[in-house]
């Protein structure tokens, strides 16, 4: 018989397993590529951003043709993009036309609103009203926290919006103590969304910035001010791996009593060395 030690370890690697196996990529609408994307396995879960500057056309867009070559999708739908419910209709019925089934529900970093929703409880309350077939939607968390909300604002954000979603994706986060002391609070406090918590993927410093110029200074860079580690982690090497990440949530025990369900992973469009990354680790754990 293993010791407690042994035991421990293989309910942290399950844990670990578990939620890299529920696991899916987040793609920046960029031009082309869908190219990049030929080389990827079809059982791979994408969710498509939506861009302040292009608006959240383009991410439905890109979420038609994606869903054509066979991927499961889910795009973000921006309440500051959507510009009314005529406009939120004709999203929803050509979602449900390509048998698109989930949304994730962001505020959107537009400065301001294109037309009638200021934020996403807004577009969340439009979409309740209307008849549609969505069954999975999504809305935003911080466990570490928002530069220009206090946290208890934020709480109460996923309190008034938790009636309208199915499940819960975060930030990126950097912190398996915070993370799971955060999971913890929100059950407490009776949200009980299942929650696929935000994870950096494996991040080439060159093309990171490529990609940032391509799609603007924003998301892609902010990141890397805000957490030191990770820059720290840049600068010495070429490469950051979320390998010690991982290990860190999976073997903190407040972790197990919580509704996290999987990995949202922000790969800044290196899909490929991101999928091969998380293949391989599954791989490993099993």
């Amino acid at each position: 018989m293993g010791s407690q030690e042994d035991i421990q370890l293989s309910a942290s690697n399950l844990r670990m397993l578990n939620d890299l196996q529920n696991a899916y990529m987040e793609v920046i609408p960029v031009p082309k590529i869908e190219q990049k994307l030929e080389t990827i396995s079809r059982d791979t879960h994408l969710a498509i951003t939506c861009s302040p500057n292009k608006g959240v056309d383009e991410t439905i867009e890109l979420s038609e043709i994606l869903v054509d070559m066979g991927f499961n999708v889910t795009p973000h739908v921006a309440a500051k993009c959507v510009t009314n419910e005529s406009h939120l209709v004709s999203i929803v019925e050509k979602l449900q036309e390509k048998g698109i089934e989930s949304i994730f529900v962001p505020g959107g970093d537009k400065p301001e609103p294109a037309g009638d929703f200021k934020n996403a409880y807004e577009l969340l309350n439009c979409l309740n009203s209307i008849d549609h077939k969505i069954k999975n939607i999504g809305i935003a968390a911080h466990p570490e926290g928002h530069p220009d909300i206090e946290d208890e604002v934020l709480i109460e954000e996923l309190q008034k919006k938790k009636n309208l979603a199915t499940y819960i994706v975060t930030q990126m986060c950097f912190d398996a103590e915070l993370l799971g002391d955060w999971l913890c609070d929100i059950k407490d406090r009776g949200i009980d969304l299942p929650v696929w918590v935000g994870l950096p993927g494996v991040i080439e410093r060159g093309k990171l910035l490529r990609t940032s110029l391509r799609i603007g200074v924003g998301d892609s860079l902010r990141f890397l001010r805000k957490k030191t580690q990770v820059a720290s982690e840049l600068m010495k090497s070429s490469t950051y791996y979320p390998d010690n990440l991982v290990t860190d949530i999976s073997e903190y025990e407040k972790i197990n009593q919580t509704n996290l369900a999987g990995y949202h992973i922000y790969c800044f469009n290196q899909i490929e060395i991101s999928e091969k990354w998380r293949n391989e680790k599954i791989t490993s754990l099993r």
